[in-house]
């Protein structure tokens, strides 16, 4: 077997920067809770192994941003992967993330398709992500939480609704979850000597814990008061890199305050493996590896990381022999 390596090197907390970071955060004048994050050199290489047009790589952007910021809750070392599965020009976008801020992301397009909606990288700047619509057709979005350690898997699927991811983000908690929620996302495309950044903010409403009709009632005011302030955060401060979060964070909460807790650090890193690959050669009937045999070979390439895996007939004999062995 040969393999081109195109992995991340070392562990998010290896590489992360200032920017490469979620921080979660507590609003308890309101009973809510939320997280921010900012990508940039991490952002920077997951898209810069694909060479998507400007549209694509703007959604998968928030896609990623997303994923980092939902899974910095998990209380286990789990999965959070986000999934749109669309009949537009985009047909598939899946971005994941490790409790340990490891994150990856690909998308599946044709690639005349989105040519022909005309989206320069100029309109991503001054006008955000392309239309949902547009880009993916009739599509839904898909969130799968994967706790590990043999605990049952959860996924919530709800169609994809409005113009942006955002939209869509909000309509998920409101409909699936039953959470109130404010999200924003920001996205900046290579400029001079800097890549691709992004921000995000995801804002959601605790459960209430009882009380008086007037605590009720300040909770309810303070909620949308939460809401009204995180909606005026600008797209130059969520992608800001000279801006820490925690910053960010007094800017729009200063009056009421916000308790922020330890950041996360971010990075690139795919968990594609010999092994994983290896484990689905064997487990292919005889005629399906036919199918996929080239000129003696089969070659594996992770849609993650572009990392190829080749194996020649010696290699498939040994791993089909072993496998016969087992059994």
């Amino acid at each position: 077997m040969t393999t081109t390596p195109t992995h991340g090197a070392g562990t998010p907390a290896e590489r992360s920067t200032l920017v490469d970071r979620s921080l979660p955060f507590r609003l308890p004048w309101a009973e809510a809770r939320g997280r921010v994050a900012r990508l940039g050199p991490a952002l920077d290489e997951i898209l810069g192994r694909h060479a998507y047009p400007a549209a694509v790589s703007a959604v998968l952007a928030e896609t990623v941003t997303l994923a980092a910021m939902v899974a910095h809750s998990l209380k286990t070392d789990g999965v959070f992967t986000v999934q749109i599965r669309g009949d537009g020009p985009v047909s598939l976008m899946v971005a994941d993330a490790t409790a340990s801020g490891a994150l990856r992301g690909y998308a599946q397009f044709d690639a005349d398709a989105v040519a022909a909606l005309d989206t320069a990288v100029a309109g991503v700047r001054h006008q955000g992500a392309p239309s949902m619509p547009r880009l993916f057709g009739r599509a839904y979005l898909a969130l799968t939480l994967d706790p590990g350690q043999g605990m049952e898997r959860y996924q919530g699927i709800v169609e994809l609704d409005g113009e942006r991811l955002a939209d869509a983000v909000h309509a998920y908690f409101r409909l699936s979850e039953q959470i109130e929620s404010a999200v924003r996302f920001a996205v900046t495309p290579p400029e001079g000597d800097r890549g691709w950044r992004a921000g995000g903010l995801l804002l959601q409403r605790m459960p209430a814990e009882g009380g008086t009709a007037t605590a009720a009632e300040d909770a309810e005011d303070g909620w949308h008061r939460a809401v009204v302030l995180a909606s005026s955060v600008r797209d130059q401060e969520l992608t800001d890199p000279d801006l820490p979060l925690e910053t960010l964070l007094l800017r729009l909460y200063h009056e009421d305050g916000a308790i922020a807790y330890e950041a996360l650090p971010l990075g690139f890193a795919c968990r594609c493996s010999p092994e994983r690959v290896e484990g689905l050669i064997r487990s292919l009937p005889g005629d399906d590896l036919a199918e996929l045999t080239v000129d003696g070979r089969v070659d594996v390439v992770c849609e993650f990381c572009g990392t190829s895996y080749v194996y020649d007939d010696a290699d498939i004999a040994r791993l089909r022999a072993n496998d016969a062995h087992r059994h």
